[in-house]
């Protein structure tokens, strides 16, 4: 199923309540990737799911952006394999995992040799730039409404939906799951 340019339209027009920034719809996925994942929490949860249940943190970032617009992904996007999710894997493995696997790769050589922890940092903004490129395609999908569909009143809460994306779910990852969840909307002052 697929959404029309109204509804669309609609769905990524609707304000979240976060009375620092722009409203959701004036940000990018990029703006609102930087702003969520610099909360309490979020960086640890994504990237905890990134190393122990192999889930892309741009994707669970773009669900959680699609959220805010009370849009979600079909559950057929659960499939890694979804032909929706082929140019944005492509971009991962060629581009992005390599430039990972060498940032973390020179780690331990960076703390004795300043030389190589100014390679590791360039390394790291590459990297970065690469995952930007990312949330841009990304976002180019949801902006097809391809894929994506608006949240019914039946629809489970997000860490709920995004928990089939796992294929062995463990505690800690559904923790994790719910910390994103719970970070999504601005605390309220008793958090």
């Amino acid at each position: 199923m697929s959404m029309d340019s109204t509804e669309l339209r609609q769905h990524l027009r609707a304000p979240i309540g976060d009375d620092n920034t722009s409203p959701a719809w004036r940000r990018s996925l990029w703006d609102f990737a930087l702003a969520f994942y610099a909360r309490p929490g979020i960086e640890a949860a994504c990237l905890h799911l990134q190393d122990s249940a192999d889930l892309d943190v741009n994707a669970l970032l773009w669900a959680c952006w699609l959220d805010t617009h009370s849009l979600t992904p079909e559950a057929e996007l659960a499939a890694g394999d979804h032909p929706l999710w082929a140019d944005i894997w492509a971009w991962q493995d060629q581009i992005t995992s390599p430039l990972r696997r060498q940032r973390r790769a020179l780690k331990e050589q960076a703390l004795a040799n300043p030389a190589i922890a100014e390679l590791r940092e360039t390394i790291k903004h590459a990297e970065l730039l690469a995952e930007r490129e990312t949330l841009t395609r990304l976002q180019a999908l949801a902006s097809t409404g391809q894929g994506i569909r608006p949240l019914s009143d039946e629809d489970p809460h997000l860490a709920r939906r995004l928990s089939i994306w796992l294929s062995a779910p463990t505690f800690s990852d559904l923790r994790a799951l719910h910390t994103l969840q719970a970070r999504l909307d601005p605390p309220s002052p008793s958090d």
